[in-house]
């Protein structure tokens, strides 16, 4: 537990000086996304916003990966737009609570260790999927409220503006990195507007962001198990969602940075952060890649970094939102647009021909789900299950048996690869029981029985020998096959003919 109430652990040299300019930049970017994420769930822009400042701060305190950016997603978003359309916003709070519930038990149970069954290519699929989509999105701002592309002077405008951005964040850094270029780009894009008087789109034209402070508020809903039925698919989801994308976020930061994170502690801390959100009118979220490749390319790598974002963030709401809305879209497009170019694996497409073909294939349609479906558990899932099942056919078929008669006519076979559901099959048909001698040898130290369906296959195999009146001895079973066989003895009749002169060999592990 008190690994968990470490609050400010500071272990790291800071360079203040990044941390700051970045979480300035990285608050700036947070505003059209929060407000947008919050359009997608059909609620109103404060609520996005309220989000992004309670989980970019409590994470930043509480998180296992310093320098990662949380905050409203569209993950979460997609997640609860029919429960916002369906039972309004106090149904929403009561079910970013919950998640933040289920998240926490997550993390005190140490749940986030099954990151590691998440395959290599699952993560590259994931990631150059969520890369499109952040490039995507930032398409609709070359078009008009009425949906129209962007024509004439409008486009020039634009356009230029954006292009501008892209060379700054692009060139700045190789001349120098004494101010982040991302933060430049916005200053420099936001002067040019201001001093030569340009129409273009601006912060303001999507929606206010003056508010207070978050208020507190215990959602008003009734208290019954009804309320529940309603409310947990969708917090399970959220509370799914919202820890698969941390955890693959926390997984890409700590490649990039080469450090590592802590999975469970930050499991921990997205749950306290959604909790907090849903109690202060927040619509709950996630950790962000977009935001989290911001404030890592510009240098940042300790916690001060997003709570500089988080205060900065909560600044432009109740004091500086006049300034803020006249910031120009086309700044914060080029920015992420710049993002979604770091995000992709590019060295992923030059492996097509070095991976295997399933391989390939998961990361490609683990890609499609996530650009199609915006579905990032589903798309990780898919991954994951169609690896899985990959990996259970190759093993399947890499069960074989080595067979040869000693000088007293005993016939041994030499097991070698796992006995498990997809490989009893063809373990079955190693053996030619009314052909062979009376006495066999059944020798699996180069195999493992590993499951339920192993073990039968090993029952059957002994009573057929036994029906013909042949023995039958297992040997070089290791401790952990011993114990199944033992364990599964009141449910399966499990035919064991040990040598009791033979010593058994015992893996240590």
């Amino acid at each position: 537990m008190r690994k968990y109430l470490n609050l400010f652990d500071f272990s790291q040299k800071v360079n203040y000086k990044n941390e700051v300019l970045s979480g300035i930049t990285v608050a700036l970017a947070l505003v059209p996304e929060a407000i947008a994420f919050a359009f997608i769930a059909g609620l109103s822009p404060l609520t996005g916003l309220y989000a992004a400042f309670v989980m970019g701060l409590v994470t930043s305190i509480l998180g296992g990966r310093p320098g990662m950016i949380s905050g409203a997603t569209g993950a979460v978003a997609i997640v609860i737009v029919s429960l916002a359309k369906d039972h309004g916003v106090e149904y929403v709070f009561a079910t970013v609570i919950l998640a933040g519930v289920l998240q926490l038990v997550a993390g005190f149970l140490r749940l986030g260790k099954f990151m590691r069954l998440v395959p290599h290519p699952v993560i590259f699929g994931f990631v150059n999927g969520l890369a499109i989509i952040i490039f995507m999105s930032q398409l609709v701002q070359f078009q008009t409220p009425d949906g129209e592309w962007l024509s004439g002077n409008a486009l020039v405008v634009f356009g230029g503006l954006v292009l501008l951005t892209i060379l700054i964040i692009w060139g700045l850094p190789k001349l120098t990195k004494v101010v982040p270029g991302s933060l430049m780009a916005i200053l420099l894009v936001f002067g040019l507007v201001a001093l030569f008087g340009w129409e273009t789109r601006t912060i303001g034209d999507i929606a206010s962001i003056k508010g207070g402070f978050p208020p507190f508020h215990i959602p008003e809903v009734p208290f019954s198990f009804e309320t529940l039925t309603i409310i947990f698919p969708y917090a399970a989801v959220v509370a799914g969602v919202g820890l698969i994308e941390s955890l693959l976020t926390l997984n890409i930061v700590d490649e990039i940075t080469e450090t590592r994170g802590r999975g469970n502690k930050e499991a921990v801390a997205q749950g306290a952060a959604n909790m907090i959100s849903g109690l202060f009118s927040g619509m709950g979220g996630c950790a962000m890649i977009g935001q989290s490749l911001i404030n890592i390319s510009n240098g940042a790598r300790a916690r001060l970094s997003g709570i500089v974002a988080s205060v900065m963030l909560l600044c432009f709401i109740m004091f500086g939102s006049e300034l803020i809305e006249q910031v120009p879209m086309a700044a914060l497009t080029g920015l992420m647009i710049m993002v979604a170019l770091g995000t992709f694996e590019w060295a992923s497409l030059r492996t097509f021909k070095r991976m295997p073909k399933s391989d390939v294939l998961v990361m490609v349609l683990v890609t499609l789900v996530t650009v199609f479906l915006h579905n990032l558990a589903l798309a990780v899932l898919v991954g994951v299950i169609i690896s899985a099942l990959v990996f259970a056919w190759d093993n399947a078929l890499r069960i074989r048996a080595r067979k040869n008669i000693d000088e007293n006519g005993v016939k041994h076979y030499e097991i070698y690869g796992p006995l498990f559901f997809g490989s009893t099959t063809l373990f079955a048909e190693k053996f030619d029981v009314l052909n062979d001698p009376n006495e066999v040898v059944i020798d699996f130290q180069e195999s493992r029985i590993v499951d339920m369906s192993a073990i039968e296959a090993v029952n059957k195999i002994t009573e057929r020998y036994q029906k013909v009146g042949k023995q039958v001895h297992l040997k070089h079973l290791s401790r952990d096959c011993r114990k199944l066989l033992k364990n599964a003895d009141d449910i399966i009749e499990v035919n064991v003919l040990e040598d009791p002169t033979y010593k058994v060999v015992v893996d240590k592990i």
